[in-house]
């Protein structure tokens, strides 16, 4: 008889640790770089890798062997399980001007505007 007790206490403790884990709070984790579509928007073909770090700042990830293709991304590991992700691929020819972007935002309508024109 006592070791169904003890049971049953061990399992109402469970039971209730685990309603309790909704209380806990859960930090944000972000990674990567926050970019926004009006930061994207500010990008033309044409533009210098300078201009571009200007715009975006420093990459996530620059291949060591084709410096041609810049990777930014950005995660955000919410506490409460809702995660989210982005992703921009900026493509350079052998001078070092922007020729084109890709990834999870829209391209600028204005994006094949040079600057300088």
């Amino acid at each position: 008889m006592n070791s169904v007790v003890t049971r049953a206490l061990i399992v109402a403790t469970a039971l209730s640790l685990t309603a309790c884990s909704s209380w806990i709070y859960r930090i944000d984790i972000p990674q990567g770089n926050f970019l926004e579509q009006k930061d994207i928007n500010k990008l033309r073909v044409h533009m210098t890798k300078e201009q571009v770090r200007f715009v975006l700042g420093n990459p996530v990830a620059e291949n060591a062997f084709d410096d041609q293709i810049w990777h930014y991304f950005y995660s955000l590991k919410g506490g409460r399980g809702n995660n989210f992700e982005k992703q921009l691929v900026a493509r350079f020819d052998q001078e070092g001007k922007l020729l084109d972007i890709s990834g999870d935002f829209d391209k600028p309508a204005e994006f094949n505007t040079p600057l300088d024109i």
